[in-house]
This record gives C-alpha cells, structure tokens and sequence, in this order.
C-alpha cells in the first residue's frame, strides 16, 4: 500500500487514541493491512473496515463515527485513497449527518499540539493545577457564565469528584464476628458439621448500603443550563453507585436512569436530549410529581432513598395539586432535598406561589449553580453540616 495512506491511517489512530479509544501500534498495522487487502468499492467499505479494526468497545462508537467523519471529510481522504486502490475514482459520497455525541473531544484530538506555553496558561486558568486561585474562580463561576472550555473543565471536576461514604442500616443483616447479636442458623449449621460434639456461637450484625438516589430534574427553559450540568454530575453518580434513579420533567416526565448508565457521558447525554421532547420548553411541576407519585414512587423510593428536586419552583397553576403530591413525595421517601438556582441571588425571597407551596414539604432548600455549592451538596449528603430549616424562608418572605 502507498506510505501516503499508511501515513494518513496512522495519523487518524493517534487522534482516535487522543480522543480517548484504546489503539496501538498494532491496529495500525492492521488496519493498513486490511485496507489493502479488502477490496474495497467505496466509503462503507473504509468505514466498516477501519470500524472492526478500532472500535473494542461500545462506548467508543460515536466518538470513531465523529473522527471518521471529521478526519476523511475535512481532507478528502477517502476519495484519494479510492483511487490509489482502484483503477475508476469514485464519485465523492454524500455527507453523512455527523453526531453531536463527542464532537467536542474529538475536535480536541484533531487540534494542532499547543506549545508549552500554551498548555500552561490553560492549565492555570481551567484546571486550577499552578495557583489555588483560578480553581476557585472555577469553583465559583455560575455555570449560566462559562464558556464552553469552563463546562469542559467543570465536567472533569465533576467527574473527579469523591462522594462521601453515607451508608445507613438496612434489615438485612451479615457475619461479624464482633457482632451483637447471636446468628442461630449459623451455630447451629456448624455444630452439624462438626457432629454436634461442641457449640461455637456465630454472631450477626445489621448490614449497611447506600441509601438509593431519585433525581427530579426541571430541564424547561428557565434550568437548561443548569439542568445539563447537573446531570453530568448524576451520571457521575451512576457510575459509582448502581442505585441511582433519574427523571427528567418540563410537561412531561421522562425516566432516564437506563440512559445515564452508558459509560461515555456526552453519548449518554445526547441520548437523554432526544428521549426528552419537551427539553427548554414549558414546565409543569405538579403534574409531573403526579405522574412520579402514581408510576414510580413504588418501585425506586425503597431502603430509605433520598430525592434531589432541582427547579426553581414558579408554577403559577395547581398550586393545590403541587401541594399535595409534594406532601405524598415527602412522606414516601427518608430525605426530600430541593435544589433550587435561585438561591444564587442575594435579594431572593420566597413570594411566588410555588415556591411558599413547596417549602413546608422539603428538608432542605440549597442552591446548585456552581461547583462550590455541588460539593456542599456532596458533603451534605454524607451528613456533614446541618442545613437550615427550609420553613425559615416563609417567615423571611
């Protein structure tokens, strides 16, 4: 094969590889081999062929199907190479419609390598690795202000970031030997095999789990950007923890839980956007703890599940029917906390319909607009500080 395709298949392995998928040195010499031995007839053909080569895993599809139409796209590739490999040059290929999932990691693989100047000055002012100061900026900065390199570099503390270990009792118990109590089936189990000749007691103690999470996320069009930072950080808990139960509601309620199991985030994010169609629309909050409380509650608020409500509470209609299916939320779960971005305001008063009829229902009331306030969400999960009482903020308004 022509050094000038092997040279070309190797480039696009050290983006894929930047990009985040597992290639060595020798997919490399595969795939070039399996170009030249393919046969091939057109950009398919490419594709597939360098798709069995490349891809290990699942989760690494979308970001190859992103390089490759970036790659031999941007640079006329395939139709180079189509006529190195065959005597006819083909007719160039319509434009596939490129996905959203990954196209900012894989745009990254294909930038030019930054100077060492470069990379200092990003990772001062992103990372927050050289001063102390510009990680708390970071930390700081109301995620309705960042740019796009902010969220990138907000998402990888997010990722990062260390839940507190908040397990509680359950009924179920397991074998400690330092145990209180006496495990009868057990002794007696041993004193079986051993012919009934000696009795060695075998304690018992309770076993201890972390409570599940239910997550009620407003994605309508006032939390949009607070909505999809957010479930970055629900899609960092589901991969550490496997009881992790997500909703989206705007008029609608959606279950995304299964979705926010996939592995890559941004794929696992572009999924939740399609399978909510009332994404940055309109928002009703009764209507949707209704259908939460009548399909769900049963199945997702056992063992002692805590629930994070994240909205800003202005419902203007069914202030009755938010009230009741609230009181019904609280009462069927160990700890209901609402997240509200209001509370980033100074001068925030608690006057609007919704929000006085929310209040007496919830344990807590926080803010969650920057990184800073997601870790005292982190911590106060793990039962580190004392949050004020929520009804406090109806005597203030």
């Amino acid at each position: 094969m022509s050094g000038v395709i092997a040279d070309n298949v190797a480039y696009f392995a050290r983006a894929l590889r930047a990009a985040g998928l597992k290639v060595g040195p020798g997919s490399v010499l595969d795939a070039v081999n399996a170009l030249a031995a393919g046969g091939l007839a057109g950009r398919t053909d490419v594709y597939w062929t360098l798709h069995a080569v490349f891809v290990k895993r699942r989760e690494d599809r979308v970001l190859f199907d992103q390089a490759f139409a970036l790659f031999w796209r941007r640079r006329a590739l395939i139709e180079k190479m189509m006529a190195m490999l065959s005597p006819e040059a083909l007719a160039p290929p319509k434009p596939d419609a490129a996905p959203e999932a990954g196209a900012l990691r894989v745009n990254e693989a294909f930038t030019p390598p930054k100077t060492r100047e470069e990379e200092v000055r990003e990772i001062a002012e992103f990372t927050g690795l050289m001063t102390i100061s510009q990680a708390e900026t970071l930390k700081a900065r109301d995620f309705a202000q960042m740019t796009a390199q902010e969220i990138a570099a907000a998402q990888r503390l997010i990722a990062r970031m260390s839940l507190p270990d908040n397990k509680v009792p359950v009924r179920r118990f397991r074998p400690d030997r330092r145990g209180r109590q006496i495990d009868l089936r057990r002794t007696l189990r041993q004193s079986m095999r051993a012919g009934g000749a000696s009795i060695e007691l075998a304690f018992k103690e309770r076993d201890e789990k972390h409570p599940p999470v239910v997550a009620l996320v407003d994605i309508s069009g006032s939390m949009a950007e607070y909505s999809r930072i957010l479930l970055h950080f629900l899609h960092a808990l589901t991969d550490l923890r496997r009881q992790v139960h997500s909703f989206t509601f705007g008029t609608r309620l959606t279950n995304i839980s299964r979705l926010l199991r996939t592995k890559d985030p941004d794929e696992a994010l572009a999924l939740c956007g399609k399978a909510a169609p009332d994404w940055e629309g309109g928002t009703r909050i009764g209507a949707a703890l209704h259908s939460f409380n009548r399909l769900w509650s049963r199945r997702v608020l056992g063992g002692g599940a805590v629930v994070l409500l994240f909205t800003d509470g202005l419902e203007r209609d069914g202030l009755d029917q938010l009230g009741f299916e609230a009181d019904r939320l609280h009462r069927s779960c160990r700890q209901l906390v609402w997240l509200n971005p209001l509370l980033r305001f100074d001068a925030f008063e608690a006057r609007a319909g919704g929000i006085r009829t929310l209040l007496p229902h919830v344990d807590a009331f926080r803010t969650i607009h920057n990184l800073a306030s997601m870790e005292a969400l982190v911590k106060a999960l793990g039962g580190e500080g004392r949050a004020a009482d929520p009804r406090a903020w109806l005597k203030a308004g």
